[in-house]
């Protein structure tokens, strides 16, 4: 069985690498980032990357006392040369960098790319963690940019010229005290993982709101503390009347599937925007695996064409949205470093509607009739790979 399935992934990988060169990359529909007043912040929902990237860059440039940048991927290309050039100034004209990047997700960004100047505070998350330390296997899949404390990025974006404006993922800004929330995650995971560096630990001093419309949840494997799991299955159980969720890769537990069933049992219109193909094939054919369980639920599946959707977002019963970094998968909600914003206000999950809306025009809806039709090839190859879906 083992050879079979590892004869199966080569064959897939081999496939897909092939149609990606043959790929072209495609417009898709997009929503205008537009700035709204969430209690006494203010936040930007971007969903269109060369828009979200501008605005990075002009906040580095913009940088006077410290910059806190942290990110999964970071390419080689023009993009990411563009964010290394404004931290590297950043640093010439006296601002503190810190710099936190995943050193597994980028082994194949050239090294010399990834060499910094002795002006940036470097923490490269180790690609290959202490096998016995099972606390430290967790990646780094966060993306968070702070700037002076005044201003803070996340969301799903990597840097990279392909997701400028090839793919379509979702990035909020916040401008106010809120930051303060988005700094202290990075300090914290700092300062965790500082200890066997030649790094110094950064103050830990920060002003933060004990009441709030914008949280921000943080997984941290070294603590053994995965809250943005228990934030979904909490807000799903709350909702009675939609469940709209665009994730890149979905490959749920028993839990999630059974709280997104229930839901519907209840009345609520569940729907999922998931990629038609993603950017990993092998997600791709575990995701599969649970579909016809959701479509038997009564859950809508809506497959997303012609461009990557690597969004991890969700809006519940016109209330509440979450933005971030984790999918829901248990890479992410069980094992990696992860950051979501939690956000109750009836405008911004308005707003959420709004692009969920708007991506459904890139969409087509799949059938439970439609889906049984598959192959004989198909049904097998999801049969074969099924025992792989707990590890993802």
């Amino acid at each position: 069985m083992l050879l079979g399935q590892l004869v199966s992934v080569v064959t897939l990988v081999s496939i897909e690498n092939f149609r990606k060169k043959r790929r072209k990359v495609r417009r898709f529909p997009y929503t205008p980032a537009v700035p709204m007043d969430v209690g006494e912040d203010e936040l930007t929902i971007y969903s269109y990357g060369e828009d979200l990237f501008a605005h990075m860059l002009e906040a580095i440039d913009g940088a006077s006392e410290v910059i806190h940048f942290e990110t999964y991927i970071w390419k080689a290309d023009e993009v990411g040369q563009r964010f290394k050039d404004a931290l590297i100034r950043a640093a010439a004209r006296g601002v503190q960098v810190n710099v936190v990047w995943d050193e597994f997700a980028n082994l194949v960004v050239p090294r010399r790319f990834l060499r910094m100047p002795g002006s940036l505070n470097v923490m490269r998350h180790p690609a290959i963690p202490v096998p016995w330390s099972p606390k430290s296997w967790g990646r780094d899949h966060r993306k968070l940019l702070v700037v002076d404390r005044k201003v803070g990025f996340i969301g799903g974006y990597n840097i990279g010229s392909l997701y400028a404006t090839g793919w379509r993922d979702t990035h909020a800004r916040i401008v106010g005290p809120g930051v303060s929330e988005l700094e202290n995650a990075f300090i914290d995971f700092w300062n965790l993982h500082v200890k066997r560096r030649r790094l110094k630990k950064l103050p830990d001093d920060l002003r933060r709101s004990w009441i709030s419309k914008i949280r921000v949840h943080r997984n941290m494997p070294k603590l053994r503390v995965f809250p943005i799991r228990n934030m979904y299955l909490e807000a799903i159980d709350r909702a009675t009347e939609r469940i709209w969720l665009t994730h890149a890769y979905l490959i749920p537990d028993d839990d999630l599937v059974n709280a997104l069933r229930d839901a519907v049992q209840r009345g609520a219109d569940v729907r999922i925007i998931v990629p038609a193909q993603s950017n990993h094939v092998v997600a791709d054919w575990l995701s599969r695996g649970y579909y016809d369980d959701l479509l038997r639920s009564g859950i809508r599946l809506f497959l997303y064409r012609g461009a990557m959707v690597h969004s991890k977002t969700a809006t519940i019963d016109g209330t509440w949205a979450t933005i971030g970094t984790a999918n829901l998968d248990r890479l992410s909600l069980r094992g990696n470093y992860e950051v979501n914003l939690e956000i109750l206000d009836e405008n911004i999950s308005r707003q959420m509607e709004e692009i969920f809306e708007v991506d459904l025009r890139n969409t087509y809806e799949l059938s439970l009739e439609e889906w049984r039709t598959r192959s004989w090839v198909a049904k097998g190859t999801e049969l074969l790979l099924s025992p792989w879906r707990p590890i993802f």
